[in-house]
C-alpha cells in the first residue's frame, strides 16, 4: 500500500451539524409524509444512522449493496448489484442515501433501477457531493457538504475497506 497520512477536512462536529441540516431540510419537504429511505452499503451507513436520528416522520428503511470500485481509489465504471432490496418500493416515497457523489456512474444507474420501480418519488441524499470528479450529469436534492476533488476517507469512506470508523471526514494525504 502506498504511504500517505490523513488530515482532518470535516470534524465530527461539522459534519454532525451538516447532516442536521440535510435532516431538516427533509424534515420540512416530507412533514408527515412516511418515507423509505434506501441506504448504500457500505459507506452509506455511518450517514444513514446519523441522519436518521432527526428525522420526524416514519421512516423504514431498506439496503442495497453496489459497486463500481474494485480494491483501489479509481471506479471501474462497470456496475454490480451484490445485495438488492428486500422490500418493493411501488408507490413510496423513497431516499437514497448515499456517503459520497463522485463519478455519478453508480448512482445514476441506481436511481434509473429504482425508477423503473415505480415508487411515488425519489430523492438523493449525500454526505459529500464531489462534483469536480462528475462523469454523469447527476445532482443531489440533498448534500451536507461539497468538497473538492480529494481522496477521503473516515464516516464511513474507506480506502481498501480501512478508515470507515473515523468519526470525521479525513483527506488521504499520499506521501511523494
Amino acid at each position: 500500500m502506498e504511504r500517505f497520512h490523513i488530515e482532518t477536512l470535516i470534524s465530527e462536529e461539522e459534519l454532525k451539524a451538516g447532516i442536521r441540516r440535510v435532516a431538516d431540510l427533509i424534515n420540512e419537504e416530507y412533514g408527515n409524509t412516511p418515507v423509505r429511505l434506501i441506504c448504500v452499503l457500505k459507506g452509506g451507513v455511518y450517514f444513514l444512522t446519523e441522519l436518521s436520528k432527526y428525522l420526524k416522520m416514519d421512516v423504514s428503511i431498506d439496503f442495497m449493496s453496489v459497486s463500481s470500485y474494485g480494491a483501489g481509489t479509481k471506479s471501474s465504471g462497470v456496475v454490480k448489484i451484490i445485495k438488492d432490496l428486500d422490500e418493493p418500493i411501488e408507490g413510496k416515497h423513497v431516499i437514497v442515501v448515499e456517503d459520497i457523489i463522485d463519478s455519478g456512474n453508480t448512482l445514476s444507474y441506481l436511481l434509473e433501477l429504482l425508477k423503473a420501480r415505480n415508487p411515488a418519488s425519489i430523492k438523493l441524499t449525500t454526505m459529500l457531493d464531489k462534483p469536480d470528479r462528475r462523469v454523469k450529469p447527476l445532482d443531489s436534492d440533498y448534500s451536507a457538504f461539497v468538497i473538492e476533488d480529494r481522496y477521503v476517507v473516515g464516516f464511513g469512506l474507506d480506502l481498501d475497506q480501512h478508515y470507515r470508523n473515523l468519526p470525521y471526514i479525513g483527506e488521504a494525504v499520499f506521501d511523494d
